[in-house]
């Protein structure tokens, strides 16, 4: 078998040539040799790659040289022979010198050197470079430091370790802050203990690190729990740590606070919510308004026209029954834009001052006969009770639709308390209303009772849970009106099978002392003489109406069908006694028109016909008003009382 050179060579050459050979061959590693003083004896190919030194350089010269200043002047190089002699070997890392002054970090064996009697012959010196290693390892240093320093200064955020089972292993400054342990605390212990019972009870924290360790991450929000028991909204991440082989070593958790984020959030959704609400009642109430004001006109021309019909018709008893069933039914739609205008904040209301246990006393027999001998109503009030300032008729229907709702509400019978007592506000503490003084009257009842998805819709218009044809749902949204537009408020309180309380908040009467003394009955007023007088209305039907009424009192009516056509009758004269006007006309409003008139004729008298209770802001003149829908007597007793008998 033919040999290669290079293996003909080694085979050639002695034991000892083989072996220098090979050394010579190594350039990874200085190898080379030191006599017993430590001079250098010996230099290979890796020795002059990474010191500098050739052979001829360094041959008899002593190894300290590749010492650093500082390891010579501490006596290193005397030490690492010292121990290589006695123990037989040294073995160090540290700084290096090359020739060329650059310093390297080296991985340094020595070994000493004995001939076959013991004694010492020299030492066989081992270098490897490692600055590449050392530089890496001083990068990693630095950035596991840099790390450290940068999750020991986040305090917003907590940041820890788990080892595998859950249990804390590290601990920030931000976990400190937000979760209340210290260090010595928590270490050790299972992360399990910062989440709630309920969590706890539906193995949360397990499901957590079992998704994490599954997926490499877990994230969520949910409450958790400080070291003092308070509860706070958090937002979790849980990433799963393996090794360089794959194999699970524990988690990193960051936590963050989020509470006041989520309380924001909230507050906006709430705000929106609210925003919605008001918005969509000011359209519902914008319609109901115009609806109810419709109404009115189509009433006011029914009732007028039936009261005439009833005149001609007395000597026929039949026909006076009929027409007495077609007011009644008349008056019955009057009260329901009554409701609508309640609703809508439009209705004219009468405030005054109102004796509540007076009132309620009045209405206690219409109030039993409403609901029937099936149910009891008792009432307590206090001894002494400030009067409120309301509306006392459409406080007493507020009342009445209350008992009514309630009674429906108790369908195997039950009771009913009404109650009243002052209570004193502060701002925000009921919702919606100013601080002040208030007397809380309030109806309770034993029913079903609402959860809170009803309870929140029981003041929208139309909502009724009591079925087709038993409800109109503008009871309670009549009643919320009212209480707003006289300066109170309606709060419902009710919980599933534990019944409900509606409270009506009325405002206490700054005049109420004022009210005390009785008051004389009026005499009904009527004309003494008939008068002219110009109708002023936009809707043919309540104008004809209107006219028929004041000639069957024996005025003297004119018409107009706009604001522009009354001032030209106006200009062109003579002047009437009074004028009667529409308010809800096109291009000019009854009130428009009120002021113009009062400008150019001062002393003209001015009747405004409307069922609105709120005019526009600014109006200059007090008008006297006419409420739609109005009868002839109405009608008559209002010029009366402007033009005087």
């Amino acid at each position: 078998m033919r040999m290669t050179a290079r293996a003909s060579t080694l085979q050639a050459a002695s034991g000892e040539g083989r072996y220098r050979l090979l050394v010579d061959a190594i350039t990874d590693y200085a190898i080379y040799l030191l006599d017993p003083d430590g001079l250098v004896s010996s230099w290979n190919a890796g020795a002059q790659r990474f010191k500098g030194y050739t052979e001829e350089e360094i041959l008899g010269e002593h190894f300290s040289r590749f010492y650093t200043a500082e390891d010579n002047a501490a006596g290193m190089p005397a030490k690492a022979l010292t121990t290589a002699e006695t123990v037989g070997r040294f073995e160090a890392e540290g700084w290096r010198v090359r020739k060329d002054g650059e310093r390297f970090w080296a991985h340094v064996i020595i070994d000493a050197i004995r001939d076959q009697h013991g004694q010492l012959v020299g030492f066989a010196k081992i270098t490897r470079d490692l600055s590449e290693r050392k530089i890496a390892e001083q990068v990693l240093k630095r950035s596991e430091e840099q790390f450290r320093l940068l999750v020991q200064g986040v305090t917003d955020y907590a940041i820890y370790m788990l080892d595998p089972q859950g249990n804390v292993v590290s601990w920030n400054p931000g976990a400190r802050r937000i979760k209340g342990y210290e260090p010595d605390e928590i270490i050790g212990q299972h992360f399990s203990r910062f989440y709630t019972e309920e969590d706890r009870a539906d193995e949360l924290p397990a499901k957590a690190l079992k998704t994490a360790a599954a997926e490499g991450r877990f994230e969520k929000e949910g409450w958790r729990v400080r070291k003092d028991g308070t509860r706070f909204w958090a937002t979790v991440i849980i990433d799963a740590i393996h090794d360089d082989d794959g194999k699970l070593i524990g988690f990193a958790k960051v936590t963050r606070d989020i509470t006041e984020k989520r309380e924001s959030q909230e507050a906006l959704h709430r705000t929106q919510e609210e925003l919605f609400q008001a918005q969509k009642m000011e359209a519902v109430g914008q319609l109901t308004g115009g609806i109810a004001h419709d109404f009115n006109n189509l009433l006011t021309a029914i009732l007028g026209s039936l009261e005439i019909a009833r005149k001609k018709a007395v000597a026929v008893p039949e026909i006076v029954g009929l027409i007495d069933n077609a007011i009644t039914g008349a008056k019955r739609g009057a009260s329901m834009t009554q409701r609508l205008l309640a609703f809508s904040r439009k209705q004219d209301l009468r405030i005054e001052p109102v004796d509540v246990p007076a009132l309620v006393a009045e209405t206690a027999e219409l109030l039993q006969r409403s609901i029937g001998p099936g149910i009891d109503i008792s009432t307590t009030f206090p001894l002494k009770l400030p009067k409120v300032q309301s509306d006392p008729n459409q406080l007493a229907n507020a009342l009445l639709n209350l008992v009514v709702n309630a009674r429906d509400a108790m369908s195997g019978g039950g009771s009913i308390v009404i109650s009243a007592k002052k209570r004193t506000l502060g701002d925000g503490q009921v919702k919606d209303l100013k601080a002040g003084d208030y007397v809380c009257l309030s109806v309770k009842d034993e029913g079903a009772g609402m959860d809170a998805e009803t309870l929140e819709k029981a003041t929208t218009p139309f909502f009724t849970t009591k079925g087709i044809g038993k409800g109109t749902g503008l009871g309670l949204p009549m009643v919320q009106g009212l209480m707003a537009q006289s300066g109170g408020g309606l709060v419902m309180k009710s919980q599933s099978g534990k019944g409900t309380t509606a409270e009506l908040w009325l405002r206490v009467s700054d005049v109420a002392a004022e009210m005390d003394q009785p008051r004389a009955v009026e005499p009904e007023l009527v004309p003494s003489r008939p008068l002219a007088v110009l109708v002023v209305d936009d809707d043919g039907l309540v104008l004809m109406n209107t006219i028929l009424m004041l000639e069957d009192l024996g005025h003297r009516p004119t018409e107009a069908m706009s604001g522009e056509e009354a001032l030209a009758l106006l200009e062109a004269g003579p002047l009437p006694d009074v004028v009667v006007t529409d308010h809800a006309m096109p291009h000019m409003t009854g009130a428009e028109l009120a002021e113009k008139i009062v400008a150019l004729y001062p002393d003209q008298k001015v009747i405004l016909a409307t069922g609105f209770a709120e005019l526009p802001d600014g109006l200059e003149v007090d008008i006297p008003r006419l409420a739609k829908p109005f009868t002839q007597r109405l009608l008559n007793e209002t010029i009366a009382k402007v033009v005087g008998p």
